[in-house]
């Protein structure tokens, strides 16, 4: 059975925006909410050149990266082609309004 952390309600979330969660060791977690009320996180950089994916703009299950326009999907990390590269995803559970990650996986994935 997998242990959550809470992070915040949905509605602190900015509508096409992201909030970012620090961790223990490694980059921090975007976690981003659409128009559609859905929300995605992902590690907080751009496989690109590692920009802030959280200062992007969102559109549908898209963040366009503030520092060269990569567009990344929010679903699984990766870009559009022709780019390559995945940035990591991590697990969300949204239960009575609030936002959860997986625990394991903020302390365990993408620390280097």
């Amino acid at each position: 059975m997998s242990e959550w952390k809470t992070i915040c309600k949905v509605e602190d979330i900015p509508m096409l925006g992201a909030r970012r969660v620090r961790r223990a060791k490694g980059h921090e977690v975007a976690v981003f909410r659409n128009a559609e009320n859905k929300v995605f996180a992902l590690l907080d950089r751009c496989p690109h050149k590692g920009g802030p994916l959280s200062q992007g703009i969102v559109y549908g299950e898209t963040v366009a990266c503030p520092l060269h326009n990569w567009q990344i999907g929010l679903t699984d990390g990766c870009a559009q082609a022709p780019d390559v590269g995945c940035a990591q995803r991590f697990t969300v559970r949204i239960q009575d309004g609030e936002v959860a990650l997986n625990a394991e996986e903020l302390s365990t994935l993408a620390l280097d």
